[in-house]
């Protein structure tokens, strides 16, 4: 595996990766590596002849009150980590690399940034887009490859994809998961036991959605009662949201009909630390 830090390098090896007419898949990832991040990079080994994993704890996508400084970060691990699924070159520029002084530019995507998270989470989706960008214009990908967990992200980033010219296919996984039902994501090392354990509360909140639309239930309101009631079982539990939207728009919808593809997501904080998770539903 090569280690690439700098831009102009980063630029070349893909270069040369091109003369040779191989694929190009990428995993952007913001470090901290989980079995979820190693499965993406797997996966995108099955179809690409180049695997390109970035690291980057991107400031841009984080609010004033929010996580960067103790977001957790462990680059020898994740360099190991990296290496054993399959990447090829591991780009981990550092943040003046990305956002060199006067730096001004930014990529906004407009309406379904501003939902879900975006309420909750302003300006997030805007960094979010900015960095994505610019790593698709350093490694120039055939494919990038994302979670199911963060459904909004890839939203955002299939609609950028697509107005943008890019051309380059997005590819969704399933979200991993611990066990007990905890979709993996590297801030689940901010709960505390207890808090731990009352984390189960989101998955079995939408396993009891999912059971609910299967058994026929098709009111919103309805399905979002039900989940709300799971969730306020664990103490320390504070819902920020509940959604049930169209997969594809994430439009919150006041029914589901027959042939619906329905995103029903969540976000929740366990004591001091704010969970996401969601799960897909074909009516």
């Amino acid at each position: 595996m090569r280690l690439v830090t700098q831009t102009a390098e980063m630029r070349a090896a893909v270069g040369e990766t091109k003369k040779q007419g191989k694929s190009i898949g990428l995993v952007p990832t913001m470090g901290y590596l989980h079995e979820g991040h190693l499965s993406l990079i797997r996966f995108a080994r099955q179809f690409a002849d180049c695997v390109i994993t970035t690291i980057f704890v991107n400031p841009k996508q984080f609010g004033p009150a929010e996580d960067f400084g103790r977001y957790p970060r462990d680059f020898e691990r994740d360099k190991a980590l990296a290496e054993s699924a399959g990447t090829d070159i591991l780009f981990a520029p550092e943040v003046g690399e990305m956002y060199p002084e006067g730096y001004l530019t930014f990529v906004e995507v407009e309406k379904i940034s501003d939902i879900l998270e975006g309420k909750f989470r302003k300006a997030h989706f805007r960094g979010v887009a900015t960095v994505v960008a610019k790593l698709f214009n350093i490694t120039r990908p055939d494919s990038a490859v994302f979670g199911q967990k963060d459904a909004q992200q890839a939203a955002v980033i299939r609609q950028m994809v697509k107005d943008l010219n890019y051309g380059i296919k997005i590819v969704l996984c399933p979200t991993l998961r611990e066990p007990d039902g905890l979709a993996m994501s590297s801030r689940n090392v901010y709960l505390a036991a207890e808090e731990r354990k009352e984390s189960t509360a989101l998955w079995r909140s939408l396993l009891f959605a999912r059971d609910l639309v299967r058994n026929g239930e098709r009111h919103s309101s309805k399905i979002v009662a039900g989940m709300e009631k799971t969730i306020r079982e664990s103490p320390h539990a504070v819902i920020d949201y509940i959604s049930v939207a169209c997969a594809d728009s994430l439009e919150e919808i006041p029914a589901i009909k027959t042939g619906d593809e329905v995103l029903i997501s969540l976000a929740v904080r366990i004591g001091s630390t704010r969970l996401i998770d969601n799960i897909l539903i074909t009516v």
